[in-house]
C-alpha cells in the first residue's frame, strides 16, 4: 500500500472580521476553527460523514490538542490547511494539519490532533473501525 492510500485532505478559508482580534490579526480560536473545518473533511474521507455520524451516533472526539504557531495571519489573507491521517492505535488516532498563507506559502501553524471514537450518549469508547486497518500500512510507510 502506497502513501498515497492514506487519507488527506486540502482545504481553503479566507480570514474574516470575526477571526481577528482589534489589531485584525487571527486569534488563536480561529486557528482550531479552521482546523476543526480540515478535520471534519477527513473524517469524511474515513467514512465518518456528518450524516453517519448522525445516524449512527458515532462520533470522533477530540482528546488532545497541540499546536505551533509560526506566524500570523491577517484579515483578508487567504490560508490553505492540509491535514491527514497521522497514526492509528487501537483505539485512538492522530491527525496532523499544516495551515499555509496563500501569496507567499508561509507557514502559520502547525497541529496534531488526538482523537478517539466514542459511541453516544454512553460516551462508550469504541474500538476503530476494521475498515481502517487499510490506511496502517500507508500510515507506516509514511513515518
Amino acid at each position: 500500500m502506497t502513501v498515497t492510500d492514506a487519507p488527506r485532505i486540502r482545504t481553503e478559508v479566507q480570514v474574516m472580521f470575526f477571526d481577528t482580534d482589534c489589531g485584525g490579526v487571527v486569534h488563536n480560536l480561529a486557528y482550531l476553527r479552521f482546523i476543526e473545518i480540515a478535520r471534519t473533511l477527513l473524517a469524511e474521507q474515513l467514512g465518518l460523514a456528518l450524516s453517519d455520524m448522525a445516524a449512527t451516533q458515532k462520533y470522533p472526539v477530540v482528546v488532545r490538542t497541540e499546536i505551533d504557531y509560526r506566524r500570523a495571519a491577517k484579515l483578508g489573507e487567504r490560508l490553505t490547511i492540509e491535514g491527514w491521517l497521522d497514526h492509528l492505535e487501537r483505539v485512538r488516532f492522530w491527525c496532523a494539519f499544516r495551515i499555509v498563507r496563500d501569496t507567499d506559502d508561509a507557514l502559520i501553524a502547525e497541529c496534531r490532533q488526538t482523537l478517539a471514537l466514542i459511541q453516544m450518549p454512553s460516551a462508550k469508547l469504541l474500538r476503530l473501525p476494521d475498515s481502517w486497518d487499510r490506511y496502517r500500512a500507508a500510515v507506516v510507510d509514511a513515518q
